[in-house]
């Protein structure tokens, strides 16, 4: 079926409401439109379903929302045989109808048969992936689109294990999607009947509770937070992490804390901020208002559904960003000295990050005689990670991450969590604090213990229906005529992850090994409309690294 179909469907479908059917009336003209939004269905990328919102197949909007969740709930009951009765937990933030898709889907599983606890307001997902475990519940949904434009929205799914769904259950889901032709099979329950019938139970601040007291119990230092007196700038940037985190930080004993006013609450036009990304330094730009008349020591900030975390610190008199891979190193070093310190390091750790991730991390790993995984970007792949080691018994999680500011310090949840992470690397610049040092100084440290590993990441945005297009001719072509040499080193091996590599499971990967140690890895982005390319290497010491870095660095930006 060609997209001027799909959209015929829908506009003279019975199904659809009037607003909807007056939105497409409003594109009758303009075919370019038409198929950029019928010309396919949303997908499950590295962070699921997620797309502009609006009228079409190719949009987030509730018969998309309706159709996912029945394939999901077609999936539960074809999977699980508890399904019905162990129920699904929905999670939203503060986006454009988060709440509206979220009772959507909750209404759907209902239909379906399937009992839903449904939080009564803006959650952060590692909340999410934590109630889902908690709960003992088949399956669960976030509603975020993450640090995506104001004018996106977006879906995560979970299965039991608190894992968004990896590969290959994710195609089979999208099968049960897929299967459903008809707008008519997209049925929701009536609300108040649900909640009458128990069916529909929505979730006060007991499971907030529990998951708080799990964060809590990762502190290491407590002497040190009382000690240090740090203070810190904190932002949810007009998100879902401020009531989790001002807790959080509270309880685990920093009373210096200030938020920035005017990205306290939320406000799913991110008014203050374009691009709400805290791995962005635009970002910061409210916080450093303030930063200096505050003299904070550092400055933190959670995008919207509050799973990463960015963070600056004061050095020298000024803000530095640091690094994803920066912010990583420091909390799995952090982690393992500290639990092995204080005698809680279990005996077969586990550290896990991923393939375009920095190579230090296997290094720390090494040094505690820690088991190390390498996973594919996506922070499914670490919470599938976790569970086979889990189920194997060969290691014991402790902590993973991936490059792009996504960090979970403990099992207790499946998805990367930056309240957890924000408490963290605050006990470890409080650390620091009382030896005169700053995290810069910390990551000195590492480079000079572990070597000097540096790292880079070009993103280049091919928007639209034209750039998709594009995307798969720049990957088609460096798969068809790979490079035999980038900035004159020789590429010395070449993997290629399209149908698997190593015991990991297909995906539109090329990674190149250098002659000299260096690397570079390019991939279509899962969740936005852009090809990233990372390179990283390994320098004799900083002045080499830094020359090393910047010489790849320039010759990665001409390779599309």
């Amino acid at each position: 079926m060609d997209y001027m179909e799909k959209y015929s469907i829908w506009l003279n479908s019975p199904v659809i409401d009037e607003q909807t059917a007056g939105e497409l009336r409003s594109i009758a003209d303009n075919p370019a439109e038409i198929e950029d939004r019928f010309h396919k269905d949303l997908e499950f990328g590295t962070g699921g379903l997620r797309g502009i919102m609006g009228a079409g197949t190719n949009r987030m909007n509730v018969y998309t929302v309706r159709k996912a969740t029945l394939g999901l709930a077609n999936y539960i009951l074809a999977n699980e045989p508890r399904g019905c009765e162990m129920g699904a937990v929905i999670a939203f933030d503060s986006r454009h109808n988060s709440g509206c898709f979220a009772l959507e889907a909750a209404l759907t599983l209902v239909a379906a048969g399937i009992k839903v606890y449904l939080f009564d307001g803006l959650r952060p997902t590692p909340v999410l992936s934590f109630a889902v475990r908690h709960l003992g519940c088949a399956a669960g949904i976030v509603v975020t689109a993450s640090h995506n434009p104001p004018d996106y929205n977006g879906y995560k799914a979970y299965w039991s294990d608190g894992c968004q769904i990896p590969y290959p259950r994710d195609e089979e889901v999208i099968g049960f999607v897929n299967a459903i032709a008809d707008l008519g099979q997209l049925v929701v329950a009536d609300k108040a009947k649900a909640v009458a019938d128990g069916m529909l139970v929505y979730l006060d601040g007991a499971v907030d509770e529990a998951y708080q007291k799990q964060v809590l119990a990762l502190s290491l230092n407590r002497d040190a937070i009382f000690e240090a007196g740090l203070k810190i700038l904190y932002t949810p940037l007009h998100g879902a992490g401020l009531a989790h985190s001002k807790a959080v930080l509270a309880a685990a004993g920093f009373e210096n804390v200030h938020v920035v006013p005017s990205q306290e609450q939320p406000d799913p036009n991110f008014t203050t901020i374009a691009y709400p990304n805290p791995e962005d330094p635009k970002a910061f730009a409210k916080a450093l208002e303030l930063a200096h008349d505050l003299s904070a020591d550092i400055i933190v900030a959670n995008d919207p559904d509050a799973d990463r975390v960015g963070v600056m610190v004061k050095h020298g008199g000024e803000y530095v960003l640091l690094a994803g891979n920066q912010t990583g190193t420091l909390l799995a070093q952090y982690l393992l000295s500290g639990r092995k310190a204080n005698g809680t390091l279990p005996p077969n750790p586990g550290i896990i990050s991923t393939i375009v991730s920095t190579n230090m991390t296997r290094e720390i790993a090494a040094a505690y005689g820690a088991e190390y995984a390498e996973v594919l970007t996506g922070f499914k792949f670490i919470g599938e990670q976790i569970e086979k080691w889990e189920n194997s018994g060969k290691a014991e999680y402790v902590f993973g991450f991936e490059e792009s500011i996504g960090f979970l310090p403990g099992p207790y949840a499946r998805d990367k969590d930056a309240i957890a992470s924000s408490m963290l690397i605050c006990e470890v610049a409080a650390v620091y604090k009382i030896q005169g040092k700053t995290l810069i100084d910390a990551i000195g440290e590492l480079y000079k213990k572990y070597g000097w590993h540096k790292e880079h990441t070009v993103n280049i945005v091919k928007p639209g229906l034209d750039g998709a297009a594009q995307i798969r001719a720049i990957m088609a072509d460096k798969r068809n005529n790979p490079p035999k040499s980038v900035n004159n080193i020789a590429v010395s091996k070449i993997r290629d992850y399209q149908n698997g590599y190593e015991g990991l499971p297909p995906s539109d990967v090329l990674y190149y090994e250098l002659a000299d140690g260096s690397w570079l890895c390019i991939r279509p982005s899962g969740t936005e409309p852009k090809i990233k390319i990372y390179c990283g290497i390994l320098g004799k010491d900083e002045a080499d690294a830094k020359a090393k870095i910047a010489g790849l660095a320039d010759a990665i930006e001409n390779m599309v």
